[in-house]
């Protein structure tokens, strides 16, 4: 989707600025929010990939002004709601409205279920159309719903440094459906390829799905 998140290339938000020694939290609350992102994602009511839609889709206005963990607990607190595991009424009162049936990781498990994670790739039949060190673009296409193919990176071409074989895709996982895989390729795109004559050179490596690229 063409959402607020995408501002890859956009002008206009001053510069990035770097702490150096950054902590990997900046308060106490920000670790309770990754905490409850990871547990509740252990309920198995959605994928990784809704997740991030749930992140993304959020209104510009409140999108631009959060940080990264509000954003996290804007994009839980949608879920929980279109799931139907908590009301609104009872985020707002931080109190439940009645008894709940979702029951709890055992502490004992938590930290073998987070190494474990979840495999997402794929066996699948279809042979891959792309083999390292051909060119590709990137088809100009604009989904409504969630997309791991960048705006600014559409209708331009790059070449194939990797194929990682195939991976569920993304787009459908965001939108419920867990059992689409296509393959997966890292694709190099050449600074002046994207940004023109002022590019910095260097290269941008993104991994793209099959169905996002085309021959160049």
């Amino acid at each position: 989707m063409n959402g607020a998140h995408d501002m890859g290339g956009m002008h206009g938000f001053g510069p990035v600025s770097v702490e150096p020694d950054e902590p990997w939290f900046h308060g106490e609350w920000e670790k309770k929010v990754f905490g409850l992102t990871l547990a509740c994602g252990g309920l198995g009511q959605w994928t990784i990939d809704q997740g991030r839609y749930a992140r993304e889709n959020q209104p510009p206005g409140r999108y631009l002004q959060s940080t990264y963990y509000e954003l996290w607990l804007h994009g839980l607190e949608t879920l929980l709601v279109e799931k139907g595991l908590v009301t609104a009424d009872e985020l707002d009162t931080g109190k439940a409205s009645g008894p709940s049936n979702l029951s709890a990781l055992p502490a004992d498990r938590v930290f073998k279920a987070l190494q474990q994670g979840s495999p997402y790739t794929r066996a699948i039949d279809t042979p891959a159309r792309f083999a390292v060190g051909d060119r590709v673009r990137v088809i100009n296409a604009h989904p409504k719903g969630h997309t791991r193919m960048p705006r600014y990176v559409r209708g331009h071409v790059g070449t194939v440094v990797m194929h990682h074989g195939a991976h569920v895709f993304a787009d459908a996982s965001a939108a419920g459906d867990h059992s689409i895989a296509h393959h997966l390729y890292n694709v190099a795109f050449t600074a002046e390829e994207l940004w023109g004559p002022d590019g910095q050179g260097g290269a941008v490596h993104l991994d793209l799905w099959d169905p996002y690229l085309e021959p160049a």
